[in-house]
């Protein structure tokens, strides 16, 4: 039995993460990383420029070829955990090995939601969109003579969408609720994405939903019929908790952790897509499937794990991502009172409640945005800014000297 002071499952952002969080405290104790992927660490937003062609597998790498022999850690790919025994500190892989470890990191990740849809199985050409592989073969079913219906207008059918554009003919999004990106934009916002993106001719169909397939037909719930040759699921994501769950952990609607990452399991962390985290913002555990929150998450567990002292207490929600050109950056909570500018190009929203900035929409001009991303984590009170001159204009005149000095300080050692 192969017996490690470190094991990571998951070969992501937040095992990448806490990787190097162990190697900031221990040079070194032994580390194994197990992924159920035979890849290098990857950038999974990444997928659908590789797709576009805006990208390579080279490129796409999250770390250096090099990685894991610069850090000592031994990569064991291509192999799925499947239990944990918590009391004798063994994982049991698929294939019968069992691997031995003093500190765990469960970094799970999620796996795609597919809904009960009569017919599914009839469809030969369907896909999910959230790993290489998913984009691998899908990229080898793609010409510019098939239409590709997704189910599903959230971000990922929305990157799918742009990933395959180019290589594609007719695509058609179809969601149940009323608009397009629900979970991050308010009405106006949506509004505004989906127009720019169908003025590239893709073809939307909201509230409405397949009730059946038969073959390469969906038969949709308000009668009408959508042909296909290709079809892509990209329904929302549901995280993967059962290992945990079945060693005996707690779960709540993600996996259970405090502020050090710890789960409720003696010596095993969790982080990442199938974790809760405090959003400070709405003070809720919610589940914030975010690669920089991953990443940082995985870090905290990774000091912590190695006798270090590190608190993972400053979660928001946030996305930053572009469609066609457009961008766009959410973060935080929409309560409260807010501030509007638009014009026929850009769009802001800033959500203020309790002296504190709770969260932002930008569309289109989007800079300096991390400035309000800064005020929400921070919970600077906003009777210490000049709150009207940031409405207009983020920046760090804005601020006060003590606060503008530590901000230039943070950018310092982040340029070094």
């Amino acid at each position: 039995m192969k017996s490690f002071k470190y094991v990571i499952i998951g070969n992501s952002a937040a095992g990448i993460g806490c990787a190097e969080g162990i190697r900031q405290i221990d040079k070194k104790g032994t580390i194994a990383i197990i992924s159920d992927e035979k890849h290098h660490t990857y950038s999974r937003p990444l997928i659908s420029y590789l797709l576009e062609g805006k990208t390579d597998l080279q490129r796409m790498k999250y770390r250096p070829d090099n990685f894991y022999k610069q850090h000592n850690i031994v990569l064991i790919s291509g192999e799925k955990a499947v239990s944990i025994n918590k009391e004798s500190k063994t994982i049991k892989l698929e294939k019968g090995e069992e691997i031995k470890y003093e500190k765990l990191l469960a970094a799970l990740g999620s796996s795609p939601f597919i809904p009960p849809m009569d017919g599914l199985e009839q469809v030969k050409s369907k896909f999910t969109f959230m790993k290489l592989d998913d984009a691998i073969n899908l990229d080898k079913e793609l010409s510019k003579d098939k239409k590709v219906l997704i189910v599903g207008a959230g971000l990922i059918g929305l990157k799918c969408a742009e990933g395959i554009y180019k290589k594609s003919g007719k695509i058609t999004i179809i969601d149940l609720a009323n608009r397009i990106l629900p979970s991050i934009l308010d009405e106006d916002g949506s509004v505004i994405i989906q127009k720019h993106i169908e003025s590239k001719g893709i073809h939307f169909i909201l509230n409405d939903s397949v009730s059946r397939f038969e073959s390469n037909s969906a038969f949709l719930k308000s009668g009408n019929i959508i042909e296909f040759d290709i079809l892509v699921i990209a329904v929302g994501v549901r995280p993967n908790v059962s290992l945990i769950k079945n060693a005996g952990g707690k779960i709540n609607k993600g996996i259970w952790t405090n502020e050090k990452c710890e789960t409720s399991l003696p010596d095993i962390y969790s982080a990442g897509d199938c974790t809760e985290s405090f959003d400070i913002t709405c003070d809720k555990e919610r589940i914030l499937a975010l690669l920089p929150n991953a990443y940082m998450q995985g870090e905290c567990a990774g000091i912590n794990m190695a006798g270090g002292q590190k608190l993972y207490d400053k979660a928001i929600p946030m996305n930053a991502i572009g469609f066609f050109g457009l961008h766009l950056i959410t973060a935080g909570s929409y309560e409260g009172n807010f501030f509007v500018k638009s014009d026929k190009s850009n769009y802001k929203k800033l959500f203020f409640k309790d002296d504190l900035l709770k969260g932002y929409i930008m569309i289109g001009d989007v800079n300096r945005g991390g400035i309000y991303t800064r005020i929400i984590r921070e919970k600077i009170p906003l009777s210490t800014l000049d709150f009207e001159l940031i409405k207009e204009r983020p920046q760090l005149m804005a601020f006060e000297l003590n606060e503008r000095k530590k901000m230039l300080a943070n950018i310092s050692e982040r340029s070094v």
